[in-house]
């Protein structure tokens, strides 16, 4: 996700960090790509404006750090700035254990059915039992979608397969909950149009009114882009959103609408879908969302999927390593053996600052087996210290891999960069709010 704009960012900043100081003179290009950058990525012009406007004000005024570059305090005000729009009305779901309905609305083909489950899956994770109710009658065979989606994540679910009207099978599902005393969450599958009428807004606002949901979460395509907020607006005006799901993050290369909504709805983003499994699922956090966008990793999200599969000693090994730039090729093995639990490499390379851009047909299963086999043929002491590795040693390691010289060259070459940038990248991590706390 986000690699258009992530790949603009990155010639900005390198252009920055060749400034000496900051001033108006040497930053208005930059500025002026900027705002290119963010146009281009779908990005609302008023949002644009205004975010030029608060970098440029900041920019100006700010006084550089004897320990970082003007480059790279302008890349941490232009961060800090991202932040604050994505954080727009901000607001986080509680997690407690009293019970609660979610409805969610939206149009159809945004993956609201999907979301739902993936919803009701992440509740489940964290220890709370949800009942999935399917009360979409409008499209054929949704409920039977739903219901086996609840299956394949044994969550409960309910519906009244001939009823049509939404109402009747909300409430039915408000009995059940109450009389099997079960439950800490419901989720509402409702029903969605091709685009945004009244029939649909009548239907849900109804729906709204005698069901009294908790919480109403839009769920809309992010790869739409500004079709996507203005979806977000329609939807605000008819009713009482508490925040917004977004789908398909993970083929939004613009990034566009995760910048926008927020501003232009006032109503904060909550989730966002990241690829088409149940479990590719996450909240979302403004700062991370900020780092990704800014082709910045997320080392945060990083070492949480690290805790997830490793223990709590190793997790905070590699935290601490990758901190203080003290990676070595023993533990890109060990981060990388651990992927098969953690999710796609590509995620996960796209969390680590400066990782190289990485062609998806160098992921396949065959070439990742092929960079452990050459890892695996180092030494220990190889592993910590590659800069060892001379000519004779790549062909020692080479006969042991059965893989090329010229193999072993390229990963040896994408790690040296790899480990430059996140040093480039110490001072400006160090001081971002939320990191390594």
């Amino acid at each position: 996700m986000f690699e258009t704009i992530s790949e603009k960012f990155q010639v900005i900043f390198k252009t920055l960090r060749g400034h000496h100081r900051i001033s108006e003179a040497n930053i208005t290009d930059s500025l002026r790509e900027i705002r290119k950058a963010l146009l281009e990525a779908d990005v609302s012009y008023t949002i644009v404006r205004d975010f030029i406007k608060e970098v440029k004000e900041k920019s100006l005024g700010e006084k550089v750090l004897d320990l970082v570059s003007p480059g790279q305090m302008m890349t941490k005000i232009i961060y800090d700035e991202m932040v604050r729009f994505l954080s727009m009305g901000a607001c986080e779901l509680p997690l407690d254990r009293s019970f609660q309905t979610l409805m969610i609305v939206g149009l159809q083909g945004c993956g609201k059915t999907t979301t739902c489950a993936k919803l009701a899956f992440w509740f489940k994770e964290k220890g709370l039992r949800t009942l999935l109710v399917g009360a979409d009658a409008q499209r054929p065979a949704a409920k039977e979608q739903l219901r086996t989606l609840a299956g394949q994540t044994d969550v409960d679910f309910f519906t009244l397969d001939e009823e049509k009207n939404p109402l009747a099978i909300v409430h039915a599902a408000l009995k059940k909950a109450k009389d099997d005393n079960l439950y800490h969450r419901m989720v509402v599958d409702t029903a969605g149009r091709l685009h945004v009428d009244e029939e649909l807004m009548k239907e849900l606002t109804l729906l709204s009114q005698s069901a009294r949901p908790d919480h109403i979460l839009l769920t809309t395509d992010a790869m739409l882009g500004q079709d996507s907020v203005k979806t977000g607006e329609a939807f605000s005006r008819y009713l009482n959103l508490t925040g917004i799901i977004l789908t398909k993050m993970d083929g939004d290369a613009r990034g566009g609408a995760a910048m926008s909504m927020a501003a232009v709805t006032g109503k904060s983003v909550q989730f966002v879908g990241t690829g088409e499994k149940i479990s590719q699922f996450e909240p979302f956090y403004p700062d991370r969302m900020a780092s990704r966008i800014l082709g910045m990793g997320d080392i945060l999200t990083l070492v949480e999927k690290a805790k997830e599969t490793v223990d709590e000693k190793e997790a905070k090994k590699l935290e601490t390593k990758i901190r203080k730039n003290d990676f070595d090729l023993e533990d890109f093995l060990s981060a990388f053996q651990q992927i098969k639990k953690m999710g796609s490499l590509q995620s996960l390379l796209q969390m680590i600052p400066g990782m190289p851009k990485v062609d998806p047909k160098d992921l396949d299963e065959g070439k990742m087996k092929h960079i452990e086999a050459i890892i695996h043929s180092m030494t220990p002491k190889e592993r910590g210290r590659p800069g060892i590795i001379n000519g004779n040693r790549k062909k020692r390691i080479s006969r042991g891999c059965g893989r090329s010289v010229e193999e072993i060259n390229r990963l040896l070459k994408d790690f040296r960069e790899m480990k430059f940038m996140m040093k480039r990248m110490q001072p400006l991590l160090q001081k971002m709010p939320g990191k390594f706390n």
